[in-house]
């Protein structure tokens, strides 16, 4: 059941033939909670947001957010909403994002680190962290020594 009233910023028509490349879709109980945590932490772009679907745009990419009583009709719906620890085994990996910063401002907000920031053998700098719908993101920089 969509909650928006009037219209949305681009018809569904539209919209879905002008995606290309790999996809993400979100489900989360609440949108605008999703991107406080995303905007804050990222400082990625909101190019669209209602209380039932958003669009986000950084680092090269772009995802969408849907909210949960929008997939109340889909099959994916049920399993998602009960999952515990939503995305388990996902890794939401932002390239070029200093994880530092992204650490110390997720910490500075009470986000959950799952691991702080620190140099791996594949020759990126990454931390884990954890957003309130159970999502890991990972923001990595290449190393420079």
């Amino acid at each position: 059941m969509m909650k928006r009233e009037g219209d949305s910023w681009m018809s569904a028509n539209n919209f879905g033939p002008s995606l290309s490349g790999i996809g993400i879709n979100l489900l989360v109980p609440n949108i605008a909670d999703s991107i406080t945590f995303q905007s804050t932490v990222f400082d990625i772009k909101i190019v669209y947001a209602d209380e039932d679907f958003a669009v986000v745009r950084g680092y090269d990419g772009q995802w969408l957010l849907h909210a949960d009583h929008t997939y109340l009709d889909h099959p994916l719906g049920g399993i998602a909403i009960a999952a515990q620890g939503r995305g388990a085994g996902l890794e939401i990996r932002l390239y070029n994002a200093n994880p530092d910063n992204a650490e110390q401002k997720a910490r500075d907000h009470g986000y959950t680190i799952l691991q702080g920031s620190a140099d791996k053998p594949h020759g990126l700098r990454e931390c884990y962290i954890i957003d309130n719908d159970g999502y890991v993101w990972v923001p990595s920089a290449k190393l420079t020594h």
